[in-house]
């Protein structure tokens, strides 16, 4: 075939005209081709974008119902200067059309069931990535376009129910997990709001039914129900007794309601809102009180005499704990978010209740999936990831002052700007999920939607970004630690030794000078340390000291090898043990800690002994020394005074009081071994003897 047939075949396919032969046209080709054959192309295509953020702008003007041209001049009038920088202008204004684009769309009841709007939000993200001229001509028609994460966190969390900004690296992570976590396809992220839209409509149904109508609080809704399938019964457990029922989760509570003949028992009702210094966790359980399944959850507070003990059976693994555990907590850290910041107004409590429950809704969306890598679900909740992050603290924080400020703009600012700013409240609101009793309404900030700024982070953003890297160092930090971790008993004590090396040669050196084996050296040291004490140095070479440790790290920084990031520290391993040979070792260790407890209860024994006066001659010899100690606190100066006992216990072994200091700890011990040990009773628990019947 001739090279001029091969350039006319080559220009047949990057013609418009006979994409469709390819059968793997984008989403955006279509309407490229339209807007290039349009009249009033000039009119709607902006030279410094991108032809993919030229055609998501074009529907983000249809859905506002104002022309590109108007839209470049609102965001002239409302931008600052910095966020209409040419640098930046092509991504600014893009944010610009599809925050406000989308503000309006979800607004619209049903919009996730709408493929255009899901379809929408992703060529958003895709932009994003794209949106000057300079840096993409044209999507390639050989593959499906897909978003990374920077993308999907600027775009996704402006509609709340798709994603939170604390979650959102986590949500990617996991609707990413089987592209190795590097690029999002829309067929997964289609799939994900499609279990969302699924989430919603039953908790919807939950909330609406007539479930404890007695017993629920006027607003208080339910969240989830689990125990109404007969093959996934649900088991409380009360101390040797076991029911089986049904659980539900509201936004308040955690009810129990166990199966009578028929129906249900009156629920039991075990609060989350209330502050009970509630403790809830992960527990086991097994038969006739034997702890072998890892499948129930723990609730305790002190409202309880015992704990209550919720099981979850299932054949395989314990994802269905670890799915109502998340949620659990995820409640009761919302309302300890809400008691500590004392978040009293009712729409930034709203606003709280509301984070949660889309959280949850965005776990159920998750279930949908079906992902074969195990799920950790409170990463996805944000009051449990905050509970989890270094400084999660300073993001509930920061998410407070932020509901606060949010609360005024509804108020001293609704005729401001042009924008709505959807909050979390609202998209519930929106969805048919109404909590708490505030009223709804839009709020107006210039370049504002939902927790998204326009051309910048807003500061929960800067919170969430500075929790991240610090989490990032303690799983460094953390996979050092689990590196250095070795088995026996025998390898971590040569391992403990060898670290406590230079410890204990300096004691050993501090009892040589104690024992005054070489006479000279011990002489020079009592004479520098008298002299340090009795002119009230102690202070000074104890600044001394630190300040020669800190001067030895930055030395040892400034002349170490920085490529070298760790020094090994090298052990000698000890011979390897066959198992009778560690079972005995493990014998042998727990015989020594015995003995030692005996001994300390003994020493403790004998001071009660002492203080009841049990044997009298020895408490009136302690109680003349205690006398005597009194005195000498209240007259002696404290230099003085730990310069004799300094001198008391340093020269003790020095050759002229060697003798006499062996005599008196001989009857120190003689004294000491006469005193008897005070009596101890035995007495068995009743509730002990009684389980055991």
């Amino acid at each position: 075939m001739s090279s001029k047939t091969m350039d006319v075949l080559e220009g047949l396919v990057k013609d418009s005209s006979l994409k469709w032969l390819l059968g793997k046209q984008t989403s955006f080709d279509e309407e490229i081709d339209e807007m290039e054959n349009s009249t009033s192309a000039g009119a709607n295509w902006i030279p410094e974008l991108s032809p993919v953020a030229n055609v998501v702008i074009r529907r983000c003007s249809k859905i506002l119902g104002v022309s590109v041209s108007e839209l470049q001049v609102s965001f002239k009038q409302e931008a600052s200067e910095s966020v209409k920088q040419p640098s930046m202008f092509a991504r600014n204004f893009l944010e610009y059309c599809c925050f406000r684009a989308l503000a309006l769309s979800v607004g619209v009841t049903g919009h996730l069931s709408d493929k255009t709007f899901r379809r929408l939000t992703f060529d958003m993200m895709v932009a994003w990535e794209v949106p000057s001229a300079a840096s993409q001509t044209l999507l390639s028609v050989d593959e499906d376009p897909t978003v990374g994460l920077e993308a999907f966190s600027r775009i996704a969390p402006a509609v709340p129910i798709i994603a939170d900004v604390i979650i959102c690296e986590n949500l990617f992570g996991m609707l990413t997990s089987s592209s190795n976590g590097v690029r999002l396809h829309f067929y997964v992220y289609d799939k994900y709001l499609y279990g969302l839209e699924r989430a919603i409509k039953k908790m919807k149904s939950q909330s609406e039914s007539s479930l404890l109508s007695g017993v629920r609080s006027k607003g208080e809704k339910i969240l989830e129900i689990d125990g109404t399938v007969t093959t996934q019964p649900v088991l409380e457990h009360i101390g040797i007794s076991t029911w089986p029922g049904r659980l539900i989760l509201t936004d308040r509570s955690l009810y129990f309601e166990a199966i009578k003949v028929v129906s249900f028992d009156t629920p039991k009702r075990y609060s989350l809102s209330e502050d009970l210094k509630q403790v809830i966790k992960p527990e086991l359980t097994g038969p006739w009180g034997t702890r072998l399944f890892d499948k129930a959850v723990s609730y305790k507070s002190i409202s309880l005499p015992e704990p209550v003990v919720i099981e979850f059976p299932e054949l395989k693994g314990h994802t269905r704990r670890d799915y109502w555990l998340a949620i659990i907590r995820e409640v009761l850290y919302l309302h300890k978010y809400i008691n500590k910041f004392k978040i009293i107004i009712g729409v930034a409590k709203d606003e709280a209740i509301s984070k949660a429950v889309l959280g949850i809704l965005r776990v159920q969306a998750i279930q949908e999936l079906g992902l074969t890598n195990p799920v950790r679900y409170e990463n996805l909740l944000p009051f449990n990831l905050c509970d989890q992050l270094p400084g999660g603290d300073h993001i509930l924080e920061t998410l407070a002052e932020m509901s606060s400020s949010r609360v005024l703009d509804r108020t001293n600012k609704a005729k401001e700007g042009s924008l709505y700013s959807i909050s979390a409240s609202d998209m519930v609101s929106q969805l048919g999920l109404m909590f708490g009793s505030s009223p709804r309404g839009s709020s107006s900030s210039s370049l504002v939607v939902g927790e998204v700024v326009v051309g910048d982070v807003n500061p929960l953003e800067r919170a969430v970004k500075q929790s991240r890297k610090n989490y990032e160092k303690v799983v460094l930090a953390q996979e050092t630690v689990n590196g250095v971790k070795v088995d026996g008993i025998d390898t971590n004590l040569a391992v403990m030794k060898e670290l406590l090396l230079p410890a204990m040669e300096i004691w050993n050196w501090l009892l040589s000078l104690a024992y005054w084996d070489d006479p000279l050296k011990s002489f020079g040291f009592c004479l520098l340390s008298t002299f340090i004490i009795y002119r009230g140095w102690i202070g000074y070479v104890s600044a001394s000291a630190f300040i020669f440790i800190s001067g030895f790290i930055v030395i040892t920084r400034c002349f170490s090898n920085r490529e070298k990031v760790m020094i090994e520290l090298k052990v000698t391993a000890p011979p390897p043990m066959n198992t009778m040979e560690q079972l005995l070792a493990v014998q042998n260790a727990i015989s020594q800690f015995e003995q030692f407890i005996q001994d300390a209860n003994i020493v403790l024994l004998k001071f009660r002994a002492l203080l009841l006066a049990l044997f009298p001659q020895a408490s009136e010899k302690f109680a003349v020394a205690v006398v005597i100690a009194a005195l000498m606190l209240m007259v002696v100066p404290w230099n003085i005074l730990i310069l004799v006992v300094f001198l008391e216990l340093f020269t003790r072994y020095s050759p002229l009081r060697r003798a006499s200091t062996e005599r008196l700890m001989r009857r120190l011990r003689e004294w000491w071994f006469s005193i008897p040990a005070a009596p101890v009773v035995l007495e068995q628990n009743k509730d002990d003897s009684k389980k055991t019947k």
